[in-house]
């Protein structure tokens, strides 16, 4: 049965990073709720016109909802080596709903991996953040560019920060996540599947240990 694994982090944690690494390593598919819910409203399935019709009127994209665009995106013949679920879910009501929908086809949760981080060196780091117009990635402090105001990739002079990257909206945005996360960490743990990795270190260090767990996974 190809795996189904799912990364649990606060922004900043490198999710994202970690998720494309596992996608190079192991041959599975990042599922970002985010990118699967664009995708859908612009192929017009059937959830994705559902999906556009409560964006547009301002509303949140219900449970049901998102769970029928994931369900469409895994019955393509790309995850057959298995998924990393990024975004979803967020509570523990999400995740009941996500086992029902994987048993209907088989699948269970294969893992949870918390990429555990000290919340006062999280907020440095992603409040620190800034880009270039290129897409390449700074910091004020671990990454800044080889000649001040000059990007090492492009040698543009023109960048920017996010406007939610500062460290009253981080500190939020982690509350906000460890009151979501704490019950789900807990209902992944009971169910003797949820693993953790200290996500302080070295990006390489990091991708070590998950690569260990995947990769005793899928032996």
């Amino acid at each position: 049965m190809a795996p189904v694994l799912i990364l649990l982090g606060p922004p900043g944690a490198g999710k994202g990073t970690q998720a494309r690494m596992l996608e190079e390593d192991f041959g599975l598919i990042q599922l970002s709720t985010g990118d699967l819910l664009r995708a859908a409203v612009a192929a017009g399935t059937p959830a994705g016109l559902a999906a556009k019709a409560v964006m547009a009127a301002g509303g949140l994209v219900s449970d049901d909802i998102v769970l029928a665009i994931l369900k469409d995106r895994m019955a393509q013949a790309d995850v057959a080596k298995g998924i990393i679920l990024d975004g979803f879910p967020r509570t523990a009501g999400q995740a009941a709903a996500l086992d029902t929908l994987l048993a209907q086809s088989g699948q269970k949760i294969t893992a949870a991996i918390s990429l555990e981080v000290d919340d006062d060196a999280m907020i440095e780091r992603v409040a620190g953040r800034y880009t270039c117009t290129c897409g390449e990635g700074y910091h004020d402090t671990f990454k800044r560019p080889t000649h001040a105001g000059t990007c090492d990739k492009c040698g543009g002079t023109t960048f920017k920060r996010r406007p939610d990257d500062n460290a009253e909206t981080v500190r939020d945005r982690l509350a906000a996540y460890h009151a979501q996360t704490a019950p789900l960490i807990a209902y992944y743990d009971d169910k003797g599947v949820l693993e953790r990795i200290n996500a302080m270190g070295p990006i390489a260090e990091i991708r070590e240990s998950l690569a260990q767990i995947v990769a005793g996974i899928t032996a």
